[in-house]
């Protein structure tokens, strides 16, 4: 008699359970159409490179603020030393009563004939020049305080101004700092992984250099056909390029495609330059683009043969079932227009797993 289960899971717990075992599957399932893992690896690297850009912009961000407010202050501070001039010109005729009245006392016996009403005529217009100068004096002090004022916000502002930015561009610097080396890391490890699946690099690493898929939109930046080959990725196939993210793609797919033929890939040409191009137009007119139109002139096409360049061989079949999981496709226009089923282009946004 078969024992029946002591307990059954709440219907959350379940599904917790079957989710979890879905994702097992399908990360099984990655791993069976990607074995080679790069497809991970380099959106791991456009990730971190995304948010190295994000970062490094924040940063210089902060830095345009902070020359805002920086140049904002030396504005303050160069009206400041126009206030203080000004204040100077105030000061004059001030200092030049002063002087005068030293010289010249208010009547012989001083302010008392004044008071009593006994001052003469030269005495008024010298009481007149004490008021003025009284009153400008007042004018000064005032002016002389709120500048005093003007001067301690302002020193403060450029404390606080230059403490704040020093801290935050530091926190951005060291973020900056710590994503790019992320980054670097995770491109070493993209690189590493295409060296053990055979793609050739010399001894001081510069053909490595266009394997990194940071460089793709650089890459992209070149006219059709002048792509230097330094920003080019090599492909297992001897003797054939692509831009970065191409050639990443199509080594994982020409390691799914080896576990189902037992060999890989042929392919007979991959990037063409202008030359080479203008040569296969001129030498097959109709079965190759004008030269600075094709495909192949970007890095982004391959023909292929080994069985592939036959329609509906069992190796036709299998990569127009499977090529799109890693960005190939065979386009509309070569199943008929002109026919080259040995034709296949690649699509970064079609470039994603199931």
């Amino acid at each position: 008699m078969a024992m029946t289960s002591l307990f059954v899971l709440p219907d959350k717990a379940q599904a917790q359970v079957d989710t979890q075992a879905e994702d097992r599957s399908q990360t099984a399932k990655q791993r069976r159409q990607d074995p080679s893992n790069l497809t991970e690896l380099r959106k791991e690297a456009e990730q971190a490179a995304k948010k190295l850009e994000d970062a490094t912009k924040a940063l210089e961000k902060r830095q345009a603020t902070a020359k805002a407010a920086r140049d904002q202050l030396t504005t303050k501070l160069r009206l400041l030393r126009e206030a203080e001039l000004q204040l100077g010109r105030i000061r004059q005729p001030v200092s030049e009563l002063a002087e005068l009245l030293y010289e010249q006392p208010v009547g012989a016996d001083g302010v008392v004939p004044f008071l009593s009403g006994d001052a003469d005529t030269d005495m008024l217009p010298a009481m007149g020049s004490v008021n003025y100068m009284l009153s400008v004096r007042q004018q000064a002090v005032e002016r002389t305080s709120a500048l005093a004022q003007q001067t301690e916000i302002l020193a403060g502002e450029a404390q606080e101004l230059r403490a704040g930015n020093l801290l935050a561009e530091a926190q951005l610097a060291a973020e900056v700092d710590l994503l790019r080396k992320q980054s670097d890391k995770i491109v070493k490890s993209l690189t590493a992984a295409l060296v053990k699946l055979g793609i050739k690099i010399d001894k001081v690493g510069r053909a490595a250099l266009g394997c990194n898929p940071l460089r793709a939109a650089t890459a992209g930046n070149y006219p059709n056909g002048l792509i230097p080959r330094a920003m080019l990725c090599p492909l297992q196939q001897k003797g054939h390029s692509l831009r970065a993210d191409a050639t990443i793609a199509f080594v994982s797919l020409n390691e799914a495609y080896k576990q189902t033929f037992g060999r890989p890939i042929c392919v007979t040409d991959a990037y063409r330059n202008l030359t080479e191009q203008q040569s296969i137009y001129y030498r097959r007119p109709g079965f190759a683009a004008v030269p600075g139109r094709s495909n192949h002139g970007l890095g982004l096409a391959v023909d292929l043969c080994g069985g592939v360049e036959r329609f509906r061989s069992a190796e036709f079949n299998w990569m127009e079932k499977n090529g799109k999981r890693y960005g190939w496709f065979h386009p509309d226009w070569a199943y008929s227009s002109p026919f080259e089923p040995w034709h296949w282009e690649y699509d970064p946004k079609m470039d994603k797993l199931p």
